[in-house]
């Protein structure tokens, strides 16, 4: 099979945890053909199919100058088995414009994971509101007042800007209310964007899971993302460490719950965020930790998502 994936620069890749090359390693380890783009290299133009500038590439072995390009020419996304969206965030407008060129592909033909339209109706932040009776106290607002009352009710609390990434953004109130002005200022800019407000959940000592669902169900191993130095974050990305372990009962009952729910709507790969009981976001752009849960649990997630991938391509 030919697999494109629309990533960012693989000159950019970090390949000792960078997820997408997982799944490229993978692939061509069972023999398929890897190919690449940007999307800013995909384009449509009347009378004609959704194209793409894309680079053929092999994977080398080698920890440095880990690929070669072999071929680089313009193909439409339909002539592709699958098309691999893992563009990382933030879902900003050139991303949702992305997902028309991709959901314009798809009527042409092309086989496209994560579904575009899914990409867009869940929101990574937002798409837990479907889900209530798995989360903790949430409120989404543009009011300061609402923020306030919230706070009044909860005591120490989170607040999070919508479109941020890695722990972009994330604050944390206690019960003084220390700050709690001047976050909601920084926040919510006098009510001009809206904002998400938890309930502090102590359980992230013990970390922010990573909860990874591969064609609607649960990977049995997960990351628990734990903070490090006072943080409050256990985003890798904001210096926290990360520990594989199993999933616990818990984490399995809200995966199986989700699970077949987000797969049915063509989102193969999902990550779910979870701190002690509590579903705290759900990842669909471009979840990552594979390479982390493998190399300290020995459960090879990229093998699981290519079979996942093999698998849609032949019912398609």
């Amino acid at each position: 099979m030919k697999f494109l994936f629309v990533a960012d620069p693989l000159e950019s890749f970090k390949i000792y945890k960078d997820t997408t090359f997982a799944m490229m390693r993978e692939a061509q380890k069972r023999g398929h053909q890897v190919v690449a783009c940007e999307m800013t290299d995909v384009r449509w133009q009347q009378g004609e199919a959704v194209t793409a500038r894309v680079r053929e590439i092999h994977l080398t072995g080698h920890a440095t100058d880990w690929f070669t390009e072999t071929a680089s020419h313009r193909a439409a996304l339909r002539d592709f088995d699958a098309v691999v969206m893992r563009k990382d965030p933030p879902f900003d407008s050139e991303y949702f414009y992305a997902t028309h060129l991709l959901g314009q592909a798809e009527r042409e033909g092309a086989k496209v994971f994560n579904s575009p339209a899914a990409l867009r109706d869940h929101p990574e932040k937002l798409a837990i509101m479907e889900f209530p009776q798995f989360i903790a106290p949430t409120l989404v607002t543009r009011s300061e007042a609402d923020i306030r009352e919230f706070h009044a009710k909860h005591g120490d609390i989170i607040l999070k800007p919508l479109d941020g990434m890695g722990g972009m953004g994330i604050f944390k109130v206690g019960a003084d209310g220390l700050n709690l002005g001047a976050i909601i200022e920084t926040l919510n800019q006098d009510g001009a964007q809206t904002v998400m407000v938890q309930k502090y959940l102590p359980g992230i000592a013990q970390g922010d899971k990573r909860v990874l669902l591969i064609g609607g169900k649960p990977v049995p191993f997960c990351l628990a993302r734990i903070p490090q130095g006072g943080e409050v974050r256990g985003n890798l990305a904001a210096g926290g460490k990360g520990v594989a372990q199993p999933i616990s009962a818990r984490d399995r009952e809200i995966a199986e719950a989700l699970g077949p729910i987000l797969f049915a709507r063509g989102l193969m790969l999902v990550g779910l965020d979870i701190i002690g009981d509590s579903l705290t976001e759900i990842n669909v752009t471009s979840p990552t930790c594979f390479q982390e849960i493998t190399d300290q649990m020995g459960c090879d997630v990229a093998a699981l998502f290519i079979d996942a991938l093999e698998t849609a391509c032949a019912a398609r």
